[in-house]
């Protein structure tokens, strides 16, 4: 199990991160437009940097729903690895089970 401020700084991330989606998308699209002037584009890319960081998609961890567990994470049912295989292994993921061999 993480930590609880681990899971709930990475909430906190996710929020900022959709908040500050359209503006972050506007001023990216500034900056790489090559139509727009050099000072315009400069303007845009210190706006950018002055935007807060967690806002950032790139600082978003995935994590797993139920441990918070940062690693070995499976991005379709958004789960680790670990919880994945004792949920299949119980049977309370619909269409998947555990094999052994």
């Amino acid at each position: 199990m993480a930590k609880k401020s681990s899971i709930e700084k990475n909430k906190r991330r996710i929020k900022l991160s959709e908040k500050d989606l359209q503006k972050r998308s506007k001023l990216k699209s500034l900056i790489m437009d090559k139509k727009t002037s050099i000072d315009d584009r400069f303007q845009a890319q210190l706006k950018l940097s002055k935007l807060r960081r967690n806002g950032s998609r790139t600082r978003v961890r995935n994590r797993c729903e139920l441990t918070g567990r940062p690693r070995g994470y499976h991005k379709r049912v958004r789960l680790s690895r670990i919880a994945l295989r004792d949920l299949a292994s119980k049977g309370q993921i619909p269409g998947m089970n555990k094999s052994s061999w």
